[in-house]
């Protein structure tokens, strides 16, 4: 079995993964164009926020102060040109950088539907859906929050960062020195804070990951909660994982409500220093007044980035975390194998052999024990047995949803490992018991990919006594189906998931024969509409109902995943075997 270790929500991962962000960037291939022009306004933007302090100083101290109004007026000018640039650039790189970032996520989650939905269905079996949803939206989500969030941001503060540094060195390398004397208790408090940060992130995702199960386990069995009144149990369980995620939510903020006012109270003491330093060299005229100004300003832009990049250091894990769990998907490669080049020569009669077949669906465990079967082009085969026989399975290997162990199983004399997947599957079709519409219209889910005419669709519907009851609809076959269909009854969506069998035209239909909660009237329907179904097509079909499958040219009985009989109605009741004994235990 593979690992599933990456389908669990509260595993510690790396605080920084160089092979994830290079993974995440290489998503930028295609939109190099986009993601040079981000730069490049970045750069602009930043590069105006840090001339914004030195026009200032110039204002000050070549216009104010010695009374240039024509200097003071062209400084204004520019210093306002200057600012209208910063907001253009700005713009432009926040829109660029969400424009990048919404198509790489696209891609991304185009590229991890099409990798899940070609994966075997042993694979989609081990795993739930929803964490699977999860991996193509919530963590694809997470690359947002990589992109704008963190990298452009981090881009961007570490810029202000460095150029702030150099405008302090250009301007006054005394003043700017003595500046520095201020940042080693902050580098060292950003440190701490990190590590505190990534302690009470992972925190928060345990306690979360434990809130959102047990929300999901009682949601879903809430009818057995209420049946054996296990509700205020129930609600003291749900109140003590609430109490841990409250907790750790809690502990998260306690870091960043300590870490913000520190490093605030240290831009506080820098700017403090550079006002008496800076000030008692203005007095000695060693210092200019704009100068001081400047570096005021500068200062406090240094350190709301220092804020900015601790912060953000949690959503940096989130992103982690998020993409190694998606990449992990997308490097599984659990799929049915798709090599046979040639197909079948000329038209499929439907002919099916089980040559010698084992299957099992976990290791050491086998289903089906060296099952041989011979159904002819045309012929009605009913399965039956007891559950766990392996009648389910005999759909899953014949149209290769699952593969199987050894053995062959053969299509017109063709092992169906030898024929493309697409030819294989449209050449048979299972009518499972648990029918699958969609959400859209009706006829879309009659044609479900075909390019037919609306008389075609309606044909097929005629032919299994679906049209009458679709017509009574309120759009007709254009009427919306809600999720899963449930606006439309059991009976009416197997008579759909008919029309759509007849409108795809297989040779051969493995039909999951389940009528038992439907009402008479329907079910005479069903059964009408099974006849034209299996009209002239090779067909399985598993019999719930004994007296359903009475017509079956041969009838298969399985035990304990071996063929112990088989022939007609009549001959296996006077045989007085296994499938008499089913039949007496049916109808006495």
């Amino acid at each position: 079995m593979a690992d599933t270790g990456y389908f669990e929500t509260d595993d510690v991962t790396k605080e920084y993964d160089s092979k994830i962000v290079r993974r995440i960037l290489s998503y930028l291939k295609p939109y190099k164009r986009l993601a040079a022009i981000t730069l490049a306004a970045l750069l602009i933007s930043t590069l105006g926020e840090l001339v914004v302090p030195v026009l200032l100083q110039r204002i000050i101290d070549d216009g104010i102060m010695v009374k240039n109004i024509s200097f003071l007026v062209h400084g204004c000018i520019f210093y306002f040109a200057v600012l209208i640039l910063v907001f253009i650039f700005t713009f432009v790189q926040t829109w660029t950088a969400n424009l990048m970032t919404q198509r790489v996520m696209k891609d991304m989650r185009i590229s991890l539907f099409e990798k899940t939905i070609c994966q075997s269905t042993a694979f989609l079996s081990r795993h739930p859906v929803g964490r699977i949803v999860t991996r193509l939206t919530g963590d694809v989500q997470t690359m947002d929050e990589f992109f704008t969030t963190v990298l452009v941001a981090f881009l961007k503060d570490i810029a202000i960062m460095a150029g702030t540094i150099i405008t302090l060195f250009v301007l006054s390398p005394k003043m700017a020195a003595l500046v520095l004397i201020t940042l080693p208790p902050v580098l060292a408090l950003t440190l701490i804070s990190r590590i505190k940060a990534r302690d009470a992130f992972r925190a928060q995702r345990t306690a979360s990951s434990k809130v959102f199960a047990y929300l999901a386990e009682r949601l879903a069995g809430m009818q057995v909660v209420q049946l054996f009144r296990q509700e205020k149990k129930s609600s003291i369980e749900f109140k003590k994982s609430n109490r841990e995620l409250l907790d750790a939510n809690l502990g998260e903020m306690y870091v960043f409500a300590t870490f913000r006012p520190v490093v605030e109270w240290f831009s506080t003491l820098s700017i403090a220093v550079v006002i008496v330093a800076g000030g008692s060299m203005v007095l000695s005229f060693s210092l200019s007044l704009g100068t001081l100004i400047a570096f005021i300003n500068l200062v406090q832009m240094f350190f709301q980035p220092v804020t900015d990049i601790a912060e953000k250091y949690t959503m940096l894990q989130s992103a982690m975390a998020g993409g190694e769990k998606v990449f992990k998907l997308m490097d599984t490669d659990e799929h049915i194998p798709d090599t046979a080049a040639a197909g079948i020569n000329g038209t499929v009669q439907g002919h099916i052999e089980f040559d010698n077949v084992c299957f099992s669906y976990k290791e050491g465990e086998e289903v089906l024990k060296g099952l041989s079967i011979n159904v002819k082009p045309g012929e009605m085969a009913a399965i039956v047995g007891y559950t766990g026989a392996g009648k389910t399975t005999i759909i899953n290997v014949l149209a290769r949803l699952w593969d199987i162990n050894s053995g062959e199983i053969r299509l017109d004399g063709i092992p169906i490992k030898n024929i493309p997947l697409a030819e294989l599957r449209r050449s048979i079709m299972p009518v499972m018991q648990d029918v699958t519409l969609f959400s859209g219209t009706v006829e879309e889910n009659i044609s479900l990919g075909l390019q037919l005419t609306q008389e075609e669709i309606m044909e097929a519907a005629k032919t299994v006594y679906a049209h009458e009851f679709i017509s009574r609809l309120p759009d007709g076959y254009k009427t919306a189906l809600s999720e899963g269909a449930a606006n439309i009854s059991t009976g009416q969506r197997q008579l759909i998931s008919f029309a759509r069998v007849i409108a795809h035209n297989p040779r051969v239909v493995v039909l999951d024969e389940a009528t038992s909660s439907i009402d008479t009237e329907t079910e005479r329907l069903i059964q009408l509409g099974i006849k034209k179904v299996l009209a002239g097509r090779t067909s399985f079909v598993i019999a719930h109902r004994l007296s359903t499958i009475r017509d079956a040219d041969r009838i298969l009985v399985l035990s304990a995943g071996r063929l112990v009989e088989e022939g007609s109605h009549e001959q296996l009741i006077k045989r007085g075997g296994l499938y008499s004994g089913l039949y007496s235990l049916q109808y006495g």
